[in-house]
């Protein structure tokens, strides 16, 4: 299976003291615009924009950045999905959209950017959903896995999905490895962001400087990826 494109490149600039990671994307666009939506500071460019000119208009920008960033962190958790047909959710960065198809019996079908659900008297949509999301999450966690382990110089670990709900991830003293399966919301740089953490743990377990420094090697910018992660966390759904 191919891997997914590359996201876009991500910065991060200090405002007021507080870091800001943000996603700058270039194009044929004449001006530098300011966007904040559920996935944080989005700035667009000119293809030929100095980073100055750029980092000197966020800061100019600065309290309207930081007061828009804070009122996305404090919105309200979104509730339960309400799962019909037609329904699209973000799954590694690309939408996904539902579709409700009769069978004979419950069945679920991962086809392209869309996914087949069959729901029955004993299970619904939203279960489907939650299976077929948990099995997608399952096959590229250990293809990550096996993409990454080898740059440490280590074999691909046992993988188990969790449902935790305060930890994305975690290795046991075996050198098992654990990984949230509603990751699988998150876009693919932040999946690797806490698959190169949780690998880092197999080399040290601990969160030492010598534990980041391993992390470094894997994800030079996981300090703007650690930040994303926390504001896109509030905003995943419940199945």
């Amino acid at each position: 299976m191919p891997l997914p494109a590359s996201p876009e490149p991500t910065h991060r600039i200090v405002i007021a003291g507080l870091a800001v990671a943000y996603h700058l994307k270039r194009s044929q666009r004449r001006t530098i615009g300011l966007a904040i939506d559920h996935r944080g500071l989005r700035v667009g460019a000119p293809l030929r924009a100095r980073q100055g000119d750029i980092e000197a208009l966020i800061h100019q920008h600065g309290q309207w950045v930081l007061d828009k960033l804070a009122a996305w962190r404090d919105r309200p958790p979104p509730g339960k999905l309400m799962v019909t047909d037609g329904t699209v959710i973000s799954v590694v960065g690309a939408p996904l959209t539902v579709a409700l198809v009769p069978a004979s019996r419950a069945r679920w079908q991962l086809a392209g950017d869309r996914v087949e659900l069959s729901p029955s008297p004993s299970t619904d949509a939203n279960q489907l959903l939650e299976k077929a999301l948990r099995e997608k999450a399952r096959q590229l966690f250990a293809e990550r896995l096996a993409h990454y382990a080898p740059q440490l110089g280590v074999p691909p670990p046992p993988l188990r999905l969790s449902s935790a709900r305060t930890r994305w991830g975690s290795c046991s003293h075996r050198g098992g490895i654990a990984l949230n399966w509603r990751l699988i919301f998150m876009p693919l740089a932040l999946i690797d962001y806490v698959v190169n953490h949780e690998l880092a743990h197999l080399k040290e377990m601990n969160h030492s400087p010598r534990f980041w420094s391993v992390v470094e090697q894997l994800c030079p910018d996981w300090r703007a990826r650690r930040l994303e992660l926390r504001q896109l966390g509030r905003t995943i759904p419940t199945i």
